[in-house]
């Protein structure tokens, strides 16, 4: 079996790739390798746009969404950890844009497993030594709690543990919802972590082992596709056997040093190694809420409207404060205004903000940051009128915040106040939601008032969400047909008084 060969990698594409580790950079030597990012679903553009903008190369986007690569030296690895826009990182040990898979799937596992002993692991595997020398370190594996290992998937919803698929495995399998995009048709995404049993290990090799640290690893396989004969499961069993036999690991769920990757996207596999150990997106959030953001989702959310110097940005939906904190650290020339109607979430709101300002002055950085709290009821903001120039928030959903009924009357009124003190003609708003149906509606009725520049199809939780990109229109507040809107319960609460007036 030669599947590298077979697999069709072309040339240029992975630059670590090689067909054999003879051509392998030596230790020490600044090497060249692909770096792949998992990033919010429907932000790809913005999350190559930064590493343009960072890095200074250019990134490519993959046809399995919510995953982009580019190049790197080894010298200047430590700049990855400095991108907002991802979730998690890993370097790429090999990568097949058409791979070809056989049709009975028990070749198809036999190759993956006789794949892993092909690959060039080598450059890869020095990353990896180097990354470990300045990552942020955590401590959740130490403890062996299983429950603490996170997926490195974007938005997972389904997970369930599947016991017993080998004697000694452990197999976990993430269902991924499908994406938003119309006319597409269902993938099934799946997730499989496996490990070979290595229970029945010898005495005498147990005896050798406490004078020399034996390295332990976890595969983790993202499938997406109908046309493959078999499972993620199967795929991560197989290849992660494959890994173990070649490099003689101990395999383990929950303490490993190393996490194997096997992403396999209908003809497209690519092997990489983990580079991070915790999403990136929690970064900022100490206090979380029902509904909080991921920090990455909120930075794609505020590049997208640009914030300038001196501008006055408001949340005033901030639940946890994860959009204006995100903008206070990473846009810190502009003001940020967090309002919310409900006093616990101004509370989580002021203790994240406590919880960044004490980690900055731990690092010795200068105290105190653009940005504020307040309480306050959404349809009668104290702000005066034309005062704001970004407005950035979350909007109730409809599902564990409010209900679908209530949006009916809340959006309206909301697209409503936000336009009173939103700037006309130069004012913008990014505002997420996932009840599309009652937004495109209440937006409609805000055409004097609100215009739809661009709208992003995002995965919140597993949920089809949506964010919408408006500008405020020049026209001036009070004196377009939709200032005299109401909602249907006002209106109706006031014909019941004019009644009753004229009754008495």
């Amino acid at each position: 079996m030669s599947s590298q060969e077979e697999g069709d990698a072309e040339p240029g594409s992975c630059t670590s790739a090689s067909s054999s580790s003879e051509n392998d950079a030596p230790i020490g030597d600044v090497i060249t390798v692909t770096i792949g990012a998992t990033v919010p679903t429907g932000f790809e553009q913005t999350a190559a746009e930064e590493v343009k903008e960072k890095i200074g190369v250019d990134a490519i986007i993959s046809k399995d969404r919510g995953r982009i690569y580019f190049p790197i030296a080894s010298d200047k690895l430590f700049q990855v950890h400095l991108l907002k826009s991802v979730d998690n990182l890993f370097v790429v040990v090999e990568e097949y844009h058409d791979y070809p898979f056989k049709e009975s799937k028990e070749e198809t596992l036999l190759e993956l497993q006789e794949l892993a002993s092909n690959l060039p692991w080598t450059n890869a595997l020095q990353i990896w030594k180097l990354n470990r020398t300045f990552k942020k370190k955590k401590g959740f594996r130490k403890g062996g709690n299983g429950t603490k290992v996170k997926p490195t998937s974007s938005e997972a919803t389904d997970v369930a543990s599947v016991a017993s698929l080998l004697v000694g495995c452990s197999v976990a399998d993430v269902e991924q919802q499908e994406l938003p995009p119309a006319g597409s048709a269902t993938e099934s995404q799946t997730k499989a972590e496996v490990t070979a049993n290595t229970e029945d290990s010898t005495p005498d090799s147990e005896e050798a082992e406490p004078k020399t640290k034996v390295t332990k690893f976890r595969v983790t396989c993202n499938r997406a596709g109908v046309i493959h004969s078999f499972t993620s499961n199967d795929a991560a069993r197989d290849f992660g056997g494959g890994v173990q036999e070649f490099f003689q690991w101990k395999a383990d769920m929950t303490k490993f040093d190393i996490e194997v990757l096997l992403n396999i996207h209908n003809v497209e596999v690519v092997i990489g190694i983990a580079l991070t150990e915790e999403s990136l997106h929690r970064r900022n959030i100490s206090h979380f809420g029902p509904t909080t953001l991921r920090s990455t989702l909120c930075y794609g959310m505020l590049r997208l409207c640009s914030p300038q110097a001196s501008d006055i940005i408001l949340d005033p939906m901030c639940g946890t404060g994860a959009i204006p904190l995100e903008g206070a650290i990473e846009f810190n020339k502009s003001f940020y205004i967090a309002g919310d109607n409900n006093d616990m979430a101004v509370t989580r709101t002021v203790n994240n903000i406590c919880h960044i300002q004490k980690r900055r002055a731990a690092k010795g950085s200068a105290p105190g940051m653009p940005i504020d709290t307040v309480q306050w009821d959404l349809c009668n903001l104290p702000m005066r009128t034309g005062s704001v120039d970004i407005i950035i928030t979350d909007m109730p959903f409809g599902k564990r915040m409010g209900s679908r009924k209530k949006n009916w009357d809340l959006y309206p009124s909301c697209l409503r106040e936000m336009a009173r003190v939103s700037t006309p003609g130069t004012g913008k708003a990014a505002l997420l939601t996932q009840d599309k149906k009652c937004f495109t509606k209440a937006i409609s009725r805000m055409g004097g008032l609100w215009r739809r520049l661009h709208t992003v199809w995002v995965n919140v939780g597993g949920l089809h969400a949506a964010v919408y990109l408006l500008k405020r229109t020049p026209g001036v507040f009070g004196q377009t047909p939709e200032d005299v809107y109401e909602s249907r319960g006002t209106v109706k609460a006031e014909g019941e008084e004019k009644g009753d007036k004229e009754l008495s």
